[in-house]
């Protein structure tokens, strides 16, 4: 199995290496996972998780999102000026424009409300947004634990 799934998170990068883990888990070494930080505690804390390469930065993102065959990451790094302004614009439009299919958690921003939305815990989102790329991937048996076979 030939997938990339990049990452983008900011601030301390807690979201995108708890993202980073639960992949590792379920696939193993299967997928490629490019962690793309807008600061570099982001990036080394998504690399510590289990990412294998990173890079930091506005420049790093607009250039590296497309490589993704999914984007994972926080809502807010599609939103201009989120994750308290370290999202720029053309972070975000690189990121919406990119090929690859964004799976987006709804983590709550203090400057937008996502009406409709319940509030779960971030392990629940991450399990989620996990196994719809299980899905795509036709990997989502329930019962399989552990890195699966393609």
């Amino acid at each position: 199995m030939s997938v990339t799934i990049v990452i983008v998170d900011g601030l301390g990068g807690g979201l995108g290496a708890q993202i980073a883990a639960k992949i590792r888990e379920r696939f193993g070494t299967d997928i490629r996972i490019l962690a793309l930080g807008t600061n570099s505690s982001a990036t080394e804390r998504m690399l510590k998780a289990g990412a294998d390469r990173g890079a930091s930065g506005e420049n790093a993102i607009r250039v590296s999102v497309g490589q993704g065959d999914f984007i994972l990451g926080p809502i807010g790094v599609a939103i201009p000026n989120s994750l308290l302004g370290e999202v720029s614009p053309g972070m975000a439009q690189a990121i919406l424009e990119a090929p690859g299919e964004r799976i987006l958690l709804p983590v709550p921003q203090n400057h937008f409300t996502l009406a409709g939305i319940e509030s779960r815990p971030v392990g629940k989102l991450v399990e989620d947004a996990v196994s719809r790329i299980a899905a795509r991937l036709g990997t989502d048996d329930p019962l399989a634990e552990g890195p699966q076979e393609g």
